[in-house]
């Protein structure tokens, strides 16, 4: 009779739990197959399994091997009794940049309250997922958000970011483009100086591919939005 996959799974993981990594045979295994140079092994967040790092043009990732680099996992190992994604939560910590080397200066400093809660964020001003989320930002006080201007989505709109930089209030012209129910254009004179080809160059120079992506104050970073409480506790958390 045959094993059901959970015992087969259990078994894997006691047996390669007993035998330790030998990382050159992991390489040898799975660089050929990634094709890509393996960063580091390491044991991962569950026994038996080791984290395997790799680089991308879009950052660091993991996959989950066992002791021989004979199995691999691909996905997310989430904790059920602290509902916790381990993955996603090592990815932020590996994606990590110094946030102090951002060079705010390009970037549109929107404050609410005191500030004392920041944020930066590559956004799009016509990316639904980043319209959404600046209402869960409307709901934040006192929080400092550097926005970075990044029109990816649509690209034929990247005049609509430069006139918001070229705006009086930078703030308020870019609320009204991006966060309003509809977009509206601040009416300023074109040629200005913008930063917005610089702002694309740094974010594919990080690796940003999505938006929005924001950059905590201790440097981890997130691609898409939160809710507002679920943001706020991560912005308390991260200080």
């Amino acid at each position: 009779m045959k094993a059901s996959r959970p015992l087969l799974a259990a078994a894997l993981l006691a047996w390669s739990a007993a035998v330790p990594a030998d990382e050159a045979t992991i390489r040898r295994s799975l660089e050929p197959r990634l094709g890509v140079k393996i960063d580091g092994v390491q044991p991962g967040p569950v026994q038996g399994l080791f984290e395997v790092r790799f680089r991308t043009p879009d950052g660091v990732q993991v996959v989950y091997v066992d002791a021989t680099g004979t199995y691999v996992i691909q996905g997310k190992i989430y904790d059920l009794r602290t509902d916790r994604d381990l993955t996603e939560e090592r990815l932020r910590k590996l994606n990590a940049i110094k946030f102090e080397s951002l060079p705010l200066d390009l970037a549109v400093k929107v404050q609410r309250g005191n500030g004392k809660r920041v944020l930066a964020m590559f956004s799009d001003p016509y990316c639904p997922a980043c319209r959404q989320f600046e209402r869960s930002l409307s709901q934040v006080d006192n929080i400092t958000v550097y926005v970075f201007m990044y029109p990816v989505i649509r690209p034929e709109n990247a005049d609509h970011s430069r006139a918001v930089w070229c705006a009086p209030d930078r703030a308020k012209a870019w609320l009204e483009l991006a966060a309003a129910p509809k977009p509206k254009l601040p009416d300023v004179p074109k040629g200005c100086g913008d930063p917005v080809d610089k702002v694309l160059k740094l974010g594919r120079s990080l690796g940003v591919n999505s938006t929005p992506t924001l950059i905590l104050a201790n440097g981890e970073r997130l691609a898409g939005g939160l809710s507002a409480p679920d943001l706020a506790e991560l912005l308390d958390q991260r200080r």
